[in-house]
Order: structure tokens, then C-alpha cells, then sequence
């Protein structure tokens, strides 16, 4: 508002003498950085020449905050029947702090008006702060009728209005209703039966929560309207729940709910126990293969006929990769399951590292990261190791360089895997061998699946394996 603007309201409307408009003025330069500092509308109003009402001569609303009036004020008058507050300042001289009032725009706000004196200590005019507390007493109001639903909530719940609980007495959980200090207003039967079954006689309304239940006392002094917490009672476990009706001003009573997880803790704790076990299974077996694969290394540096070395190899690198089916589950937080990635990437690297010095084979793999049963994994680790080593014996005899794919892929509920060279190409009138009736033994049989070899359409050979996958093996 434009100090020439307040001068000419108080000229035409007020019998203010040149004196206290300039007094007038001098308030009204403050008003935006009041408005800013009390996050609040500010306004100077000044009463009218006929002294019915009053005019607001000068306003200024927050930058800080969100402004309560959507047009301007200034200019428009001020009947005592709306804010009388400001007409009694005008009159009396007198503070008013912290009153209610509605506005001219149907909002309601928090109102304190003080007043502006001229060198007389005459009253020249009022300086006004308005704040918006629509949303205070929304919130006020949903708290009250929150605590009068309660209120009504708790009675019904333990029956206080007609003397009957309506809680189902069917329910598992043992339920508590009780005063501040644990009074116990109501008990249903499983919480009767709680007490019987851990000694403690029969409860009765009355008696003292905490009497039975000393570890009760520090819960119901917890602040927390609802609170969950586990505690040991008596050899037993329960999951405890605190549940305070009304609020912290006015309480309506408290639930407390008690549920008997001890028997689902002693099954978790064999879990683990069982789990424990289960790795340290897997643990020897791996070292017992490892072993195994060790006195072979042993017995093959110690001299070996040459037509007997291969038979070795073979044996040795069959070993070693069922021995990695145990160490990726070592290598993991899981109990039984298998990475199906990492396991053929491991048997894939380890017998492409151990070819012959001369050749360049390079493997690759494609799939997702599949998770799969310790059993099913051990045959699905030798057939890989047989189709990989199949590779490196019979596609690369004349070639120095060669490339080998691994690609596996889910199809609903069945998994492919393709085993893909670029070697030289199946030969028409090839040989049954140990290998091959070991794939397919482990596929037909462990794996309940189907194999097939073909050559590829360019040049190399495929090996295709296909077998179900349980509802438990998913994606990882």
C-alpha cells in the first residue's frame, strides 16, 4: 500500500487530524516486515467518521507464508458485528489477544489487535495480525471426534453398554483391556486361559496386569499410542501389542494383546540349527571331493600309462565339477540353491583353462541368473562338464582357435540349454561314448528332461538339453 494511498483513505473517511495520519503512515511503512517476521496479514484499521464502524487504511500479507485473503482489504470497512474486537480496541484503548474471528472471506483466524495513540495517548487507530487456523481446528476437530469414536469403540468392544463383551471369544490372541495403571476392566477367554496355563491362577476384573506380567511395566509407561514389541515370559515367547484408545490428554483405556509365538520361534531356531548342519554337509562333501580330485593330481604326477592319462582328466574334471556345486553354495547366504549362471561360467572357465597349450578356445555365456536345487544342480554340473569337454576333444583336433557358447534360457516351465562349437562339425557315423551315456543318463533319469546333437547350420555342432523346472526355481 502506497503511503499516499493511506493518506487519502484517512482523509476522506476519518476525522484524523494531519498529525496522526503521518503517525498512521509511519506505522504502516512497518507493516511488511511485521507480516514476514509473524508469518501473519497485517492491517491497520481506523475508525470511521460517523464512529459505527472502521476502514482498513493500510494492509500487507506474509511472503513467508501462504496468504489468507485472495483479494485486497484496504479500502473496505469493518462492522463491529463481525469483528467486534476491533471496534472495542478503537473505543477502549484496550489489547485483544488471541481471538477467534471470521473474516470477510469465510476463514477463520487467530486475532490480536492493538492499538495505535497518538501524542495525547488519544487511540488513532489499530494495528491488527491475523493467522489462518482453518486447518488447526480441522485437525482439532477430527482429534475430538477421534477420541469420542474411541471412546464409544472401547465400550462396545468390552460390552460396557449392554453388559456382554461383542469380541468374538473365538480368537487366538489373549486380550487385555485395562486402565492407566493395568486395572484389568476386561479379559476374553483366551486371555483367562493364558493366565491358567502359565500357573497364575484365575484373572478376574479387577487384578493388576502388571501383577502377573512385572515386564509389563515399562511397555505401559512408553509413550507410543501402539506399540509392538517381543518379550519372554515364563519360558514363552509372546509378541506383545499395546494399543492406547483416546489420546495422551484424554486416554480412554488401553489394549493389550498377547500371542504365543514360542512355538514358531523353536521351529525358526531348528531352522537354523538344521541349516547350520546342511552347510556343514556340504562343506565335507566338498572337501572329500576336492580330496579325491587331490589323490588323482597325485597319481597322475607320479606317472601315468598315456593311453590312461585321459581317462583321469576326465574323472578328475567330473569331480571338480560337482565339487563346484558345493562351493557356490558355500560361496552364498543360501542353504540348498544353486546359481545356475555362476555354476556353468565355474565349469566352463576350469576346462577351457585346462586346454591344451597350443589352442585358443574362447567360451562365452548367455542367460539369466536362475536359481535351482543342490541335487538337480550336481547333474546338471556333470552333463555341462561332459557336452564342454565334448567339445574341447572331438571340435578342435585340427583347428588352433575355436569358440564354444553356452546359452541357457527359460520357456515357462521347462529350462534349454544349448551347448554351441564352431568346431569341424558332427561327424555322420559317430561313437557311443562314456560322455555322452553319462548325459544321457543324468537327463532321462535325475533330470527328466530330453537331449539331442545335431550339427549347426553353419559349421560346429549343437547340443540342446531341455528338463522341467520346480515351482520353487525362479528367477533370482
Amino acid at each position: 500500500m502506497e503511503h499516499y494511498t493511506v493518506e487519502h483513505l484517512c482523509e476522506i473517511h476519518t476525522n484524523l487530524s494531519v498529525e496522526e495520519i503521518g503517525r498512521i503512515k509511519e506505522v504502516a511503512v512497518n507493516l511488511p516486515l511485521m507480516a514476514d517476521l509473524n508469518k501473519a496479514h497485517v492491517f491497520v484499521d481506523c475508525l470511521t467518521k460517523e464512529g459505527t464502524q472502521a476502514i482498513v487504511v493500510a494492509e500487507a500479507a506474509p511472503s513467508t507464508s501462504k496468504a489468507i485473503y485472495k483479494n485486497a482489504v484496504a479500502g473496505k470497512f469493518v462492522y463491529e458485528p463481525f469483528e467486534p474486537s476491533v471496534l472495542y480496541t478503537l473505543r477502549t484503548g484496550q489489547h485483544v489477544f488471541h481471538n477467534r474471528a471470521i473474516t470477510q472471506e469465510g476463514k477463520t483466524v487467530e486475532q490480536s489487535v492493538v492499538p495505535i495513540k497518538g501524542e495525547n495517548e488519544s487511540v488513532i487507530g489499530t494495528l491488527i495480525m491475523e493467522k489462518d487456523i482453518s486447518e488447526q481446528l480441522q485437525r482439532q476437530q477430527k482429534l475430538d471426534a477421534l477420541s469420542e469414536a474411541t471412546e464409544a469403540l472401547s465400550e462396545i468392544l468390552i460390552g460396557a453398554s449392554e453388559g456382554h463383551p461383542i469380541i468374538p471369544e473365538v480368537i487366538e490372541e489373549s486380550l487385555f483391556f485395562i486402565e492407566d495403571d493395568s486395572k484389568i476392566l476386561y479379559s476374553n477367554s483366551a486371555a483367562a486361559s493364558m493366565i491358567q496355563n502359565l500357573g497364575m491362577g484365575e484373572c478376574l476384573p479387577g487384578d493388576y496386569l502388571a501383577h502377573y506380567f512385572p515386564e509389563m511395566k515399562e511397555i505401559l509407561k512408553c509413550p507410543e499410542e501402539l506399540l509392538v514389541k517381543e518379550i519372554k515370559f515364563y519360558q514363552h515367547v509372546f509378541k506383545v501389542k499395546k494399543i492406547q484408545l483416546g489420546n495422551p490428554d484424554k486416554p480412554n483405556g488401553t489394549f493389550i494383546i498377547f500371542k504365543n509365538i514360542t512355538e514358531l520361534r523353536e521351529k525358526e531356531r531348528e531352522l537354523i540349527v538344521k541349516s547350520v548342519a546342511i552347510r556343514e554337509i556340504h562343506h565335507r562333501v566338498k572337501n572329500n571331493l576336492q580330496t579325491v580330485a587331490s589323490l588323482l593330481r597325485l597319481q597322475m604326477r607320479r606317472g601315468l600309462p598315456e593311453e590312461s592319462k585321459v581317462y583321469f582328466v576326465e574323472s578328475l574334471n567330473r569331480i571338480s565339477s560337482i565339487a563346484s556345486v558345493y562351493e557356490i553354495i558355500l560361496a552364498t547366504s543360501s542353504v540348498d540353491e544353486v546359481d545356475l549362471y555362476r555354476l556353468i561360467e565355474k565349469i566352463g572357465n576350469m576346462l577351457v583353462s585346462e586346454a591344451e597349450g597350443h589352442k585358443s578356445i574362447n567360451i562365452t555365456y548367455s542367460g539369466p541368473q536362475l536359481l535351482i536345487q543342490s541335487n538337480k544342480a550336481v547333474s546338471v554340473a556333470l552333463v555341462l562338464n561332459e557336452l564342454i569337454q565334448n567339445c574341447m576333444k572331438h571340435a578342435f583336433k585340427r583347428e588352433v582357435e575355436g569358440e564354444i557358447q553356452v546359452v541357457f534360457r527359460r520357456v515357462e516351465n521347462h529350462l534349454e540349454v544349448r551347448v554351441i562349437d564352431n568346431g569341424e562339425g558332427l561327424s555322420t557315423v559317430y561313437k557311443p561314448s562314456l560322455g555322452l551315456d553319462i548325459v544321457k543318463m543324468m537327463i532321462e533319469h535325475d533330470l527328466s528332461g530330453e537331449f539331442s546333437i545335431e550339427p549347426a547350420q553353419n559349421a560346429g555342432t549343437v547340443a540342446l538339453v531341455t528338463f522341467p523346472l520346480e515351482k520353487e526355481e525362479a528367477l533370482v
